[in-house]
């Protein structure tokens, strides 16, 4: 319905849907810090920060009725992230994970079985009403990989309905092979998905471990021949590939190393520089060179998400 003369614009609004989790890091000393976290999140939390206020960045999960869990909403809308369409389940929590490091790279240890979040494909009526109204639906692989079957198969037919809507779809592949019953599985829902996607925006070295990719351009390749118009293939800040509507590939020269004093979020935060940039007018170079900015400053910061006010020479 257009809208009267001088009635303010509606929001331009961004779904990012996944699995937020409690995060233990190390503290010194035999400690822990507790925060929260997750790929998904992680890149909702820094759009947020990027982005001009006119967008709302909303997240989809679902959660308990526990403690943490209602900790985890209000990080959540603190930060400024909307919590509107979060459901909650009677019996379920949610999911903790701590990160172990050595020499600046992560590895992690999950509890998440009875994960709330493993749930939020099984009511199409509440996933519908979430994604309604969204100019940028955002899934990965990791929120894929939670689910069980039918759960897949209904957020697969939501993200083809979004695209056909109007909606644009972007996808990280974000492959863990551990949360899969096997590589087989894994690799058949993750091409499923990418091809259901707008953007697609692969680490090459989890696409050359998992489906036998020979180079940056090979991943491009492959993902833009599943229909997906924009390819970005990342390289842990070396030349990435770019694949803009099917075109070959191009190579884009390496921004430049740092030395990561942890590279939790390096990812996230790359999608969420890189996806900042382009709904605001920037060229896929230009939006490259955002993403590693952000993720360049992220990996030198212990934990997945540095707070707003540390990032506010990048917008």
């Amino acid at each position: 319905m257009p809208q009267p003369p001088g009635a303010a614009r509606p929001p331009k609004r961004i779904l990012s849907v996944g699995e937020c989790m409690v995060e233990m890091s190390h503290a010194g000393d035999g400690l822990w810090r507790q925060g929260f976290a997750g790929d998904t999140l992680n890149t909702a939390w820094y759009l947020r920060a990027l982005l001009p206020e006119d967008w709302a960045v909303d997240y989809f999960t679902v959660l308990g009725t526990d403690p943490l869990s209602e900790a985890m909403v209000r990080f959540m809308r603190d930060a400024g992230i909307g919590t509107g369409c979060i459901p909650r389940h009677p019996d379920r929590v949610a999911g903790l994970y701590m990160i172990s490091l050595k020499d600046g790279e992560r590895s992690f240890t999950y509890w998440r079985d009875r994960s709330a979040a493993r749930t939020l494909a099984d009511d199409t009526t509440q996933l519908q009403a979430a994604v309604e109204g969204a100019d940028l639906l955002y899934v990965s692989g990791i929120t894929m990989a939670i689910l069980n079957d039918d759960g897949r198969t209904t957020l697969l037919d939501r993200m083809a309905k979004s695209r056909a809507e109007g909606t644009r779809v972007a996808f990280d592949p974000n492959l863990r092979p551990k949360l899969w019953k096997d590589a087989a599985s894994m690799c058949r829902v993750i091409e499923e998905a990418a091809a259901r996607a707008d953007i697609v925006l692969p680490s090459h070295d989890d696409e050359a471990a998992h489906f036998g990719d020979a180079s940056l351009g090979e991943t491009a390749r492959r993902y833009a021949a599943l229909g997906a118009g924009e390819v970005l293939v990342k390289n842990g800040g070396g030349a990435m590939a770019l694949s803009l509507a099917g075109a070959a590939p191009v190579i884009l020269p390496a921004p430049g190393m740092v030395t990561p004093l942890d590279t939790t979020g390096a990812g996230d935060s790359f999608n969420a520089g890189y996806l900042a940039a382009r709904l605001t007018g920037c060229d896929p170079h230009q939006a490259m060179l955002r993403g590693h900015a952000l993720a360049a400053r992220v990996v030198r910061h212990f934990g997945a998400l540095m707070p707003h006010d540390r990032l506010d020479t990048l917008r």
